[in-house]
C-alpha cells in the first residue's frame, strides 16, 4: 500500500533524553526494518542499567504517536498508550527494563482496527485492545532476549501484520495532515485545512485515526518542532521564540509548553 505521504519523511517525534542519571538510567531507540519506516517510527528501550536508590519518576512528553509498551521481565503484561495532549509521568521502580513500539500518527488505529479516541489520554491493557499482539509479545519475548533480538522479532511480525491490512487512503486526510506538517503545527484550521470536506467531517476523521482533533495535533506538532530547534535559554529571552512559531506571547508559550512537557522551557532548555 502507497500512502498519499510518508509521515516519517517529516515528522520526528522526540522524546527528552534522560538527565540527572545517565549512567544509572539509559534510553534508546533504533528504527524498523525500512518496509515498516512509513508505520512505525522506532523501537525504543528504557533500562536502569544499576538499581537505584529510589523509585524513578519517567516523564513522556506529547508527541502525537501511539505506543506499545511491557516491561521486559513480565513481557505478558504488555499495555498501549494513546495519543496524549499533554505530559504523563510514570512512578517507575528503582530496577525496570522496559520495552516499546511507536507507532507514526494514524498507523495503530488502522493496523489494530480501532477507534484512536476511546484510548486518547490514557493507557489501557493490549490485550483489551488487541489481543493476538498482546499474546504475541507474551508467548515469544522473554528477559534474556537482546533489543536488537527483539527488534527482529517484532520486524517479521509486523511486516505480516500490514500485508493483511486495509488501508484508508483517503487522500483529504493525509492532506490535511501533510499541510501541517510542512507548516510545522503553525496554522489557522478553518482557514489552512482546506481539503474538500467540513470542519465536521475533518474533525471525525482527525478523532478517528490520530485521537484528537487537528487544532490538538497541530499544537502538539508545534510543540515538536521546538524541541527539535533546542533554543538556549539566551534564545528564549532575546529571540522571542514564541511568536515566530505562532504563540500569543511568552506567557501563553510557557503554558502550553508546560502543559506537553511538564516543565518550563527554560527548565526543559537549561544546558
Amino acid at each position: 500500500m502507497q500512502l498519499p505521504i510518508d509521515l516519517s519523511k517529516y515528522f520526528s517525534p522526540i522524546q527528552p533524553t534522560i538527565k540527572g542519571t545517565d549512567k544509572q538510567v539509559a534510553y534508546r531507540e533504533c528504527l524498523p526494518d525500512i518496509r515498516l519506516q512509513s508505520y512505525i517510527y522506532c523501537y525504543w528501550e528504557l533500562k536502569t542499567n544499576q538499581a537505584l536508590a529510589n523509585k524513578f519518576y519517567y516523564r513522556v512528553v506529547a508527541d502525537g504517536c501511539m505506543d506499545i509498551f511491557f516491561e521486559l521481565n513480565q513481557p505478558a503484561e504488555n499495555y498501549v498508550m494513546g495519543f496524549c495532549k499533554q505530559y504523563t509521568e510514570f512512578l517507575l521502580s528503582n530496577c525496570f527494563h522496559y520495552i516499546g513500539i511507536r507507532f507514526l500518527p494514524t498507523m495503530f488505529p488502522q493496523i489494530f482496527k480501532i477507534n484512536a479516541a476511546e484510548i486518547s489520554n490514557r493507557f489501557e491493557r493490549l490485550e483489551v485492545v488487541a489481543s493476538k499482539t498482546s499474546t504475541f509479545i507474551g508467548d515469544f519475548i522473554s528477559p534474556d532476549q537482546t533489543f536488537e533480538q527483539i527488534k527482529n522479532l517484532f520486524d517479521q511480525y509486523f511486516l505480516y501484520m500490514i500485508s493483511n491490512v486495509k488501508w484508508n487512503e483517503d487522500g483529504r486526510l493525509y492532506n490535511a495532515i501533510d499541510i501541517i506538517l510542512k507548516k510545522a503545527g503553525v496554522i489557522n484550521v478553518e482557514k489552512d485545512l482546506d481539503t474538500g470536506i467540513s470542519l465536521r467531517q475533518l474533525r471525525r476523521l482527525f478523532e478517528f485515526y490520530i485521537g484528537d482533533t487537528a487544532k490538538t495535533f497541530s499544537k502538539v506538532v508545534r510543540f515538536q518542532n521546538i524541541l527539535r530547534v533546542k533554543p538556549s535559554q539566551q534564545s528564549l529571552r532575546e529571540n522571542k521564540l514564541f511568536f515566530d512559531v505562532g504563540y500569543y506571547d511568552q506567557a501563553h508559550f510557557i503554558k502550553e509548553f508546560k502543559n506537553f512537557y511538564g516543565v518550563t522551557p527554560s527548565r526543559a532548555f537549561e544546558r
